[in-house]
């Protein structure tokens, strides 16, 4: 039976039902000691004995009292009072986001706004080894002054914070194992809905169902029973969000898209990616450039087209048919100018084929920098400025970023969208190549001046260096490398004449 208003627990004096879930009531109160309107969070009647339960709902307290955020409500104490265990936290006035999404979903600019918010409350939740478990929009408050505070987190699980290890058990009969199902079903992860072991990569696959659900109204996996939700969360795909309604941005449906893969190798590995990833969105939708825009660029003007007195002119070559093993004929080939300024220089394609990144001198013809465009459009755009020579941009294999040179000395990493720009290295010469797993770049360089150029792989993450291969004494050195597909082999040329592996 529910607690009566006027009655306490402790110092903490009930006001108002506010709420009810597997985990337990929670009630609007006055803590009688500090005046301050508090949630008391408590086990529902009959459930103490449940020490599977009661232990949860201390884990409850513990984990989320370890975080200090903006977004994620605050834990005052844990305590109990004639047999009830209690958690006593921030009160939140607002809505839950269950209750504030319309039929048709949330309009594209407030859902970016909330999702930035809780990726960012998680992604520190994750740094300090706290997984969610149970992400759904009713665990979602939105504030009056339109904050949202990540509630309950009732299911978490203490993960180690080191990367790549193990996920850690709490006892040897943590809830996690011998099959057990924890979460609402609807936003489970394909790991948690058949009771195996989570990690951060569930909040991620539970974030997208959360997103999907804020843009169309529609829950992504949806059955007619408690079963069959399950069954379609194992083996089914969400209806297309296109579908559903067409004036998404693309790269945000890619974003969802790639959060609700059942591989949880396939889907975003950090939620500080994703974070980024949604920053990025809302800025391209902000600011309104062909849908997916990069920040701080000048567009070129129509006027720049007379440059068209190409130097070197791009040129994209549309295949009129398949080459087939044994066929007498080349397949029709069509050219198809693609950008004719003049002077431009290294084109790129992105990995999914619809940027081409190139360098260009500029009307002037005075300054090399890196614009991008996407194909199809006319009007490409630029993400460098420096009075540098950037030159060679290479995509990343994510497509989230480009590395070029400035000046064949360093080795530059901008996002491919925009953004700052982050140093990474010296370089001896203008060639690089991204490694497979984008988690290096192979560049050209000398470690004194007079020695020969030699290969060295360079760190993404921290810029530290690994050298490669020593060219013997007076020769040009090793350039102009090149990853195998699987990432086990580079190719490169040698004294600017002969090819190596």
């Amino acid at each position: 039976m529910p607690l009566a208003p006027g009655s306490r627990l402790g110092p903490y004096e009930i006001l108002a039902l506010l709420g009810a879930g597997g985990m337990g009531e929670v009630y609007k109160a006055r803590d009688s000691r500090l005046d301050r309107a508090v949630a008391v969070k408590v086990l529902p009647s009959g459930k103490v004995a449940d020490s599977d339960r009661k232990r949860r709902f201390i884990q409850e307290a513990k984990a989320a009292s370890a975080l200090n955020d903006p977004h994620i409500v605050a834990i005052y104490d844990i305590s109990a009072d004639a047999g009830v265990d209690f958690i006593v936290m921030e009160y939140v006035p607002g809505k839950p986001l269950d209750q504030m999404i319309p039929q048709k979903g949330l309009r594209t600019a407030e859902t970016l706004r909330y999702a930035i918010q809780i990726a960012d409350a998680l992604a520190k939740a994750h740094a300090a080894g706290i997984i969610h478990r149970d992400l759904k929009p009713a665990n979602l408050m939105v504030t009056v002054d339109d904050q949202v505070k990540v509630l309950d987190f009732g299911l978490a699980k203490l993960i180690e914070p080191s990367i790549g290890a193990e996920a850690a058990t709490l006892t040897a009969c943590d809830a996690t194992e011998a099959g057990a199902i924890l979460g609402t079903i609807s936003y489970m992860s394909p790991e948690q809905a058949e009771g195996k072991s989570v990690d951060a990569r569930s909040d991620i696959f539970s974030f997208g169902s959360v997103l999907y659900e804020m843009l169309t109204g529609q829950k992504a996996f949806q059955g007619d029973s408690k079963l069959s939700t399950l069954s379609a969360i194992l083996r089914e795909e969400p209806k297309p969000i296109a579908q559903i309604a067409a004036d998404i941005p693309r790269d945000l449906g890619k974003i969802i898209q790639r959060c609700l893969r059942k591989d949880p190798d396939r889907r975003f590995q950090h939620m500080v990616d994703l974070k980024v990833a949604l920053q990025e969105v809302k800025e391209e939708s902000e600011s309104g450039a062909f849908g997916r825009t990069v920040a701080a660029v000048e567009p070129v003007s129509g006027r720049r087209w007379i440059y068209a007195a190409a130097v070197v002119t791009l040129l994209v070559l549309a295949l009129g048919g398949w080459w087939k093993f044994g066929r007498e004929h080349l397949p029709t080939l069509k050219i198809v100018p693609f950008a004719s300024f003049g002077s431009e220089w290294d084109p790129a394609f992105s990995p999914d084929g619809n940027l081409l990144a190139f360098s260009w001198a500029g009307p002037n013809r005075d300054n090399y920098d890196i614009y991008v465009q996407q194909i199809g459009a006319g009007t490409p755009l630029r993400l460098t400025t420096d009075p540098g020579e950037d030159r060679s941009p290479v995509f990343s294999p994510d497509g989230r970023y480009i590395a070029f040179t400035r000046n064949e000395r360093t080795l530059i990493l901008v996002p491919a969208l925009g953004g700052p720009e982050r140093k990474l290295s010296l370089v001896g010469a203008a060639n690089i190549d991204f490694s497979p797993d984008g988690k290096t770049i192979a560049i050209s360089d000398r470690e004194s001046a007079g020695d020969p150029l030699g290969l060295f792989l360079v760190s993404i993450e921290t810029g530290n260096r690994q050298r490669l291969t020593t060219a013997p004494p007076g020769i040009g050195g090793d350039t102009t490398p090149k990853f195998s597909l699987d990432g086990q082999r580079i190719a490169f040329e040698r004294n600017f004449l002969s090819i190596y592996g």
